[in-house]
């Protein structure tokens, strides 16, 4: 099977086209994991100073990711929004992740002629958008953004693992690994745990309220 091409500007020129001025890209990371926040950035790339190697967050390493983040935040406009455990138990991830992404363009600090959003639906917001189904293999500021999404998730999750050891946190990042699993069975949740999620929840009912160590 022929590899694929990557991500390249194709969206980018065409709204910028469109709609005369900078086009954001956007994404998110975490809203699978049982544990932390979800992470959003926006990122407008500077068509001058492009990073090499700019892919999906998905298929480079974590040295790859930590050293392209670092470059993006050199050459590029990069906004971060951040969602919590709190908001994610009360409004549900979905909106969670919306609310998220809407922080991560405000965080940008000015208002983007156009927004690129990796996946199916765009929030609810005062931005002119369009939704990419796997935007992050096909448009390069969306990978750029679930890059940055993807690193700042990660960095947060080593210190998360730090203060609660024993869930391998520093290695699954949240996500239902079989240590993690067998952690919410035998130390019960953390107040970074997500309630609404179904083994939090059942785990909260073996062992009451959250560890708070």
């Amino acid at each position: 099977m022929p590899k694929s091409p990557g991500p390249d500007l194709k969206f980018e020129r065409r709204y910028q086209r469109s709609h005369k001025g900078p086009v954001a890209g956007v994404d998110e990371a975490g809203r699978g994991p049982l544990a932390g926040p979800v992470v959003a950035a926006a990122v407008v790339l500077d068509p001058g100073c492009i990073p090499d190697g700019i892919d999906d967050s998905k298929v480079l390493t974590a040295r790859k990711r930590a050293d392209l983040c670092a470059r993006l935040l050199d050459c590029a406009r990069v906004g971060v929004g951040i969602a919590t455990v709190e908001e994610i138990d009360s409004i549900n991830i979905f909106w969670a992740t919306m609310l998220a992404m809407t922080r991560a363009v405000d965080a940008l600090g000015f208002h983007p002629a156009f927004v690129l959003v990796d996946g199916n639906r765009c929030p609810d917001w005062n931005h002119q958008s369009h939704a990419v189904v796997s935007g992050d293999a096909l448009c390069l500021s969306i990978a750029a953004a679930s890059i940055v999404a993807k690193h700042r998730r990660d960095c947060m999750m080593l210190e998360y693992d730090a203060l609660y050891p024993g869930y391998g946190w520093a290695s699954n990042k949240g996500y239902a690994a079989k240590v993690h699993q067998e952690a919410l069975r035998t130390l019960g949740p953390t107040p970074l745990h997500r309630r609404s999620f179904a083994p939090v929840a059942q785990a909260e009912l073996d062992f009451g309220p959250a560890i708070g160590r």
